[in-house]
Order: structure tokens, then sequence, then C-alpha cells
């Protein structure tokens, strides 16, 4: 099984504190008439820094039996396009793997390998876990981690993912892992993500790629995000909806060396 990397450090590590602090960030009054998402774009640091934003983002839509959490490769290890299938012992309770979808995503594309070197140490999808498992009992997982591929890749990689989608007919949510700039000052992060930001809401995925690259953006989810939105395109999602954007600055006090998080709706 694959071991928690990171509690006790970006989330508490005790199944008691980790229910209560995630169920503290939840928002009330979303209980009902949650809206029904191809894709979401949720932040993945530390939980008192983003929790509260990745919680409003995950709790304002159905969260199915199978998620799909796409996050960047932080380490370097691994394959570039590394996809876990073991089970990923959390401290809320085991979590499986969707296999079926596993496999479909597979055979649809032969640059995703199965690498659990890549997923042991990564951080971008653990810190999703708990939230899901907290709003969906029945929790099955897709994790996939990518380094940075080139645009072609990416389409492959989204399509693969559609058309494991597509062939089962389940419901199955997209989650792409992202904090957006970091350790710039806040008004220069502010400046450089909405660019990100109006690339997500026109939901133009190149243009997202290729914004982050020449204008220097430190988002570091950013190839997550691309292939999350061709995916979400791919099933004829056309529309994002910004849940909202903060930095680190706002509970460290400290807005000369900001992360930058953002949470989107795609559907």
């Amino acid at each position: 099984m694959r071991q928690p990397a990171v509690a006790d450090r970006f989330y508490p590590g005790s199944p008691e504190a980790l229910a209560l602090a995630v169920n503290e960030l939840m928002p009330t009054g979303l209980s009902t008439g949650k809206q029904k998402a191809l894709a979401v774009v949720s932040p993945h640091a530390g939980y008192i820094y983003s929790g509260a934003l990745a919680a409003q983002t995950l709790s304002s839509v159905e969260i199915p039996e199978t998620v799909i959490i796409i996050g960047p490769n932080h380490h370097g290890q691994g394959a570039p396009v590394a996809l876990s299938t073991i089970t990923w012992n959390m401290p809320l309770g085991k979590v499986p793997v969707d296999q079926e979808i596993c496999d479909l995503i597979l055979t649809h594309s032969t640059n995703i390998k199965v690498d659990e070197l890549a997923h042991k140490y990564e951080h971008s999808l653990e810190v999703q876990i708990p939230f899901l498992q907290i709003l969906q009992k029945k929790l099955s997982i897709v994790p996939l981690v990518v380094s940075r591929i080139s645009y072609p890749l990416c389409e492959e990689v989204a399509n693969a993912l559609a058309e494991a989608i597509r062939v089962t007919a389940k419901n199955i949510l997209i989650v792409a892992s992202s904090d957006m700039s970091h350790y710039e000052p806040r008004k220069t992060a502010e400046q450089k993500d909405l660019l990100a930001l109006q690339c997500i809401e026109q939901i133009d995925p190149h243009a997202l790629y290729l914004t982050v690259r020449d204008k220097r953006i430190s988002m570091c989810g950013v190839i997550p995000v691309v292939i999350a939105i061709l995916a979400a395109k791919a099933q004829g999602g056309k529309r994002s909806r910004l849940v909202g954007y903060t930095d680190s600055g706002y509970v460290s006090g400290d807005t000369g060396q900001v992360v930058g998080y953002a949470g989107v709706v795609i559907d």
C-alpha cells in the first residue's frame, strides 16, 4: 500500500484530528444543490494555508465514487506520466484505486506508466484525499502525477482519460491539484495568476500552457490543469467558474513572498 508522505505536516496525522480539521474547514450551507462537474482545480498546500479554499471548492460539487486526481511531480522521481495502482493507506481509512479505469487509461496511452516511486513522496494528490473521503464514503481514486511534459503529450493523456470515462459511462470527477504563483510579492502574484486564470475561464488549455511558460508563472500544477481542461472539453465541458482566490500571506502575514491558491469548477 502507498503510505502517507505528509501526514502531521500538511494535515493532522491522527484520524480524529484530521476528521475534525476537515469538517471545520467545510463551509456551511452547501449540503444541497451541489453542482455536477467534469473537473475542478483545487490547491494542495498545508491545510492552514489553502485547506479552506480546497474544502469550499470540493464541497461545491458532487463527488462521485470514482475521482481521477492529477497532480504535479514535485520530486522529479519516476515516470513523466505516472499512474499508481495500489491501495492508498490514509489516516481516514484505506482508499482503493478504480482498477477498471486504470486499465482503460493504460490501454489508450503507451506513455502513461504504472510507477509507484513517482507517488511515494508526492503531496499534491495526498492532501486532496481527506476532503474527498469526507464527501464520498465509497471513494475510489485514479492517482496520476505528471512532470513538465509537452503539449501534445498533454493531449494524449487527456484523450486517454476522456476515452476511459466514455467507455465505462461512470460518473467521474477529475481533480487537478495545483497551487498558483510561488514566492512572489502579492501584487506580482495576483497579476500573473490573473493571466493564468483568464485562460482557465476561457477553457483554453493551449493558451494556459503557453501563458504560464512565456510569462514565467510558477504555477506548479499547470500540466495537471491543462490535462483536466482538455479532458473536460472532450466530454463537452464549456464553462468554468472561479470559486475563490487567495494566498499564503493572509495566514502568514508575509505579503512579500506569497503562494497563490485558486479553486475552479469546470462543467
